[in-house]
This record gives structure tokens, C-alpha cells and sequence, in this order.
């Protein structure tokens, strides 16, 4: 599935990802390929992303590594939607 997550300042990552686990609102969820369609508020929190991440230099120090091929990011808030196997993160 494609994720492009989005930042006020520039976008973060776009490319291919096998799964995403964000903070939501009214708990943690995790998407996986071929999910239902789904629209959500984020709150502050970890998105965890697996897949083999390629990150742009001049985002790398908003990221870390996690166990084995996951990629974290912290966000404050943001919202969530996914069709059609492509996610979008808009993060603050």
C-alpha cells in the first residue's frame, strides 16, 4: 500500500508500505493491505510504519528506527484517511 505522510513544513515520506499502526483518537490501529476505507483523528503519539523505508536526508532526524523493519515517528495530533490501499497522514 502507498503512505504519504504530511507535515505543515513538507512531506515526510511517500512510498510503498507493508503496514502503519497510529495513535488514534479513541485508541491505537494498525492497517494493513486492502483495509476498509477508514477517516480518523490522530492524537499525540507514535505512527509506527513497517516496510523497507527509504527517507529523504533532510527528514531523517524526525524519525527512528524501531525493531527490525519498523520506522517510528512522534506526532502531536493529525488525521488519518485511508481508500484504496493509499494512506494519507497529515501531521503535526
Amino acid at each position: 500500500m502507498y503512505l504519504e505522510i504530511v507535515s505543515p513544513e513538507a512531506t515526510l515520506f511517500s512510498g510503498e508500505v507493508t503496514s502503519i499502526a497510529v495513535p488514534g483518537v479513541n485508541g491505537d490501529f494498525e492497517m494493513l493491505n486492502n483495509h476498509a476505507p477508514i477517516v480518523s483523528l490522530l492524537k499525540e503519539g507514535i505512527v509506527k510504519i513497517s516496510g523497507n523505508i527509504e527517507l529523504d536526508e533532510d527528514v531523517q532526524d524526525k524519525f527512528t528506527k524501531g525493531e527490525k523493519d519498523t520506522t517510528l515517528l512522534k506526532i502531536n495530533s493529525g488525521t488519518i484517511e485511508m481508500k484504496d490501499n493509499k494512506i494519507i497522514v497529515l501531521a503535526d
